[in-house]
């Protein structure tokens, strides 16, 4: 019998996981018997190390007794994805596999919830500021290693135009950034984030410079959701590159500091407003 592909890292990762959510309490050694399994394979389908066919997907649920059947299908369908699949898979090796995995997340997520404490969010970057955020960083990278960088940053944008929807908190010290290449830099950011504001799936809110600095001091957030059963991933960022979380109590922790800030950030229509006025006065 021919081996199958394995799926993608993550998604292996995200099928144990939800696989051992619904073992629940249910001993590792109760659960491998009814499989006819060891103990160590099923640990390592739970931890994505073991790739699970979707048959075994299904056949397991059944017998740990889940009644979940769209549930259940959604990780079968998952379980049985091919190695490969999606834009990213080209870059595989040729950046961090936590960025490679984010963007993965990040791509299949139904709504995504994000922050930044100091810059304008990479999804509603243009493609000037993108340039400036990667070429001018103080770890130079080289320039082919840039263009990748920038390359990608722009294809993930891409979700903006599916279903996916997107609410951002954008500070507004970020408008006031100043470029050697000149104002036209954020002239053309701050039409991005004008444009971006008019798409129905993007809800935008400015932090003002009159905020208190212990918002989104923690620094940058990231929240995804997917549709059922997935469970929620919250990302964050950090000088040596990001890393995400399925755990309910960090993402539960991290969901109520990013609603505390958008509470306090202007509304989408005052922010709109502002947008406005930065284009029409010291950036024009």
């Amino acid at each position: 019998m021919t081996q199958k592909r394995a799926t993608p890292t993550i998604k292996r990762r995200r099928v144990g996981g939800q696989l051992r959510r619904w073992r629940g309490t249910v001993r590792s050694g109760d659960a491998a018997k009814l499989m006819g399994w060891d103990t160590t394979r099923l640990s390592r389908i739970e931890r994505g190390t073991y790739r699970v066919s979707d048959e075994e997907v299904r056949t397991l649920c059944q017998r740990l007794g889940v009644d979940d059947p769209d549930g259940v299908e959604e990780v079968a369908r998952a379980a049985e994805q091919p190695l490969g699949e999606g834009w990213w898979a080209a870059y595989a090796g040729r950046i961090g596999q936590n960025y490679l995995d984010f963007i993965e997340l990040e791509a299949e997520a139904q709504t995504l919830q994000v922050q930044h404490p100091v810059i304008v969010p990479g999804l509603l970057q243009s493609p000037g500021y993108v340039r400036e955020m990667i070429t001018r960083r103080p770890t130079a990278v080289s320039p082919e290693h840039a263009e990748m960088l920038v390359a990608i940053r722009l294809a993930r944008q891409a979700v903006l135009s599916t279903a996916t929807r997107l609410h951002a908190l954008v500070p507004e010290s970020a408008l006031h950034a100043t470029f050697e290449s000149g104002p036209a830099i954020m002239r053309d950011q701050i039409r991005k984030l004008l444009d971006a504001s008019e798409m129905a799936n993007v809800e935008l809110q400015i932090i003002p410079l009159t905020t208190h600095p212990t918002y989104g001091s923690s620094g940058a957030i990231t929240l995804l959701s997917y549709k059922h059963p997935w469970a929620k991933v919250a990302s964050v960022d950090g000088p040596m590159g990001g890393s995400h979380t399925d755990d309910a109590a960090q993402v539960s922790f991290l969901e109520r500091e990013f609603a505390a800030i958008a509470e306090i950030a202007l509304t989408v229509d005052k922010s709109r407003d502002l947008l406005n006025e930065y284009l029409e006065g010291p950036h024009k």
